[in-house]
């Protein structure tokens, strides 16, 4: 690991606990420092891919360099956005700050300890993927199991929440390697039966509420609609993706039925992304992004990448808060604002009733 992000990594989760950002309807205000924690000493533990992972990939990782982090916290900090991503917002949204990463748990105060835990990794999925192999959500489950009962007790999963946010690595992998066919529907069987396996084991070692995100449009990716000339979604695998969201629901409807209190929370990205993606303006707080399917970074060559001689391998909008896609995977900060605003009521199914009664 490069000596001197060694150093800076600590400094910069240090620094992010003392900055003060605005609420998730867009609004800057100081009294958001000391907000309120709506559910008690809640710890957020997570689990995915790039669209949660805040730190946990190597420092050698795209994400790790520029123009990543350019708007948050202004210096590339392990996030595939130009600043703060699902977890942050969902922190935000509970009061907390953004659970520490679990590569630099030892490398921070140990009162940033007390908001949770971040295991997810870019590139990951429910199984192995093309981007990374030996840390599915298997492995980062037995990441969470293995501090149990050395940095947090049962006691400290009481009033605990996971944000499970997994699978569209997955089916970009199986489709890379074999197409389109029906295969990908057996598939998706093996997909979905895995995760049922991994929201019981998260549930069984006593975490109390589980938020479950849908998978977002995927075929509103810009990587799919470069091909359309960035002008619409593929319909083709957004159908695929609604077939997925489905049998989620489904899952999750059968946890509920078996288990006291409803601890399974579906997350609705599809219809979050695309209600801003069908804003007109009407939504309160943000305007409607002036660039929907066009990536703000690597509309040509490839975001974060350069050539031998250093040069950069790669456009960039000149301002990320005018598009809501970052790269050819991932919203921009404007973006993940956006969609957990409209999300909100959504959200508080995670909360007690005394918060929002």
């Amino acid at each position: 690991m490069n000596s001197a992000i060694t150093l800076v990594v600590p400094l910069l989760l240090l620094f992010s606990s003392f900055i003060l950002f605005g609420d998730i309807t867009g609004v800057e205000s100081s009294k958001h420092h000391h907000q309120r924690n709506l559910y008690g000493s809640t710890k957020l533990f997570v689990f995915g891919n790039s669209n949660v992972d805040t730190g946990n990939l190597p420092t050698t990782s795209e994400s790790w360099g520029e123009p990543y982090g350019m708007t948050y916290p202004g210096t590339p900090a392990g996030r595939y956005s130009d600043g703060r991503l699902s977890t942050d917002y969902l922190a935000l949204f509970l009061g907390i700050e953004s659970p520490v990463p679990y590569q630099w748990k030892d490398d921070v105060e140990k009162e940033r300890l007390q908001y949770g835990m971040n295991f997810g990794y870019g590139g990951s999925g429910v199984f192995d993927t093309v981007y990374v192999k030996g840390l599915d959500m298997t492995y980062q489950i037995g990441l969470f199991e293995k501090l149990i009962g050395d940095i947090y007790s049962p006691s400290d999963l009481s009033s605990s929440i996971a944000l499970v946010s997994i699978a569209g690595n997955d089916y970009f992998t199986h489709i890379t390697e074999n197409g389109y066919g029906l295969s990908i529907f057996e598939f998706m069987r093996r997909v979905i039966n895995q995760i049922e396996v991994n929201l019981r084991r998260i549930h069984a070692l006593g975490v109390k509420k589980i938020a479950v995100p849908s998978l977002q449009p995927i075929g509103c990716l810009p990587m799919y609609t470069k091909g359309l000339s960035y002008r619409r979604c593929n319909d083709t695998i957004n159908a695929l993706t609604i077939e997925h969201n489905n049998a989620l629901q489904r899952v999750v409807t059968r946890l509920n039925r078996e288990t006291e209190q409803s601890p399974f929370i579906i997350i609705d990205y599809y219809k979050g992304f695309f209600d801003v993606i069908n804003n007109n303006g009407e939504i309160p707080g943000f305007p409607k992004f002036k660039s929907l399917y066009v990536p703000c970074c690597g509309i040509t060559g490839y975001c974060g990448t350069v050539h031998e001689n250093g040069e950069k391998n790669y456009t960039l909008c000149d301002d990320p808060s005018s598009n809501f896609y970052w790269d050819e995977f991932h919203p921009t900060q404007e973006g993940w604002k956006a969609v957990y605003s409209v999300l909100t009521n959504n959200l508080k199914a995670l909360l007690p009733l005394s918060s929002y009664a």
